[in-house]
């Protein structure tokens, strides 16, 4: 997916892929492991852009305040949706 020309203060969804012996409520795609102890899963984390670096990486600030440097054209990283800043706005992080 990607995103292109992001800007700052942009909410972003990124897919990210997890494992765990007992996925959360907000898992999507689960699937058991091979030899059963655990699943694997991915969880969408609402993410903001902080800043835009000169190569064009994207400084992507989570809620609670780290932040991951990612490529604009990450097929994990998608723009948020309408309905989503709308009805999940609470979960997006300010920059302030």
């Amino acid at each position: 997916m990607g995103i292109r020309n992001p800007q700052v203060g942009e909410k972003v969804v990124y897919a990210k892929d997890k494992h765990s012996p007992s996925p959360g409520e907000r898992a999507q795609d689960v699937t058991a492991s091979a030899k059963g102890d655990g699943y694997t899963y991915i969880v969408e984390k609402y993410w903001i852009v902080k800043a835009v670096l000169d190569d064009g990486q994207l400084v992507l600030k989570t809620r609670r305040g780290k932040e991951h440097i990612i490529s604009p054209d990450h097929p994990s990283l998608r723009v948020a949706s309408i309905w989503e800043k709308l009805f999940l706005g609470g979960r997006f992080p300010s920059l302030d």
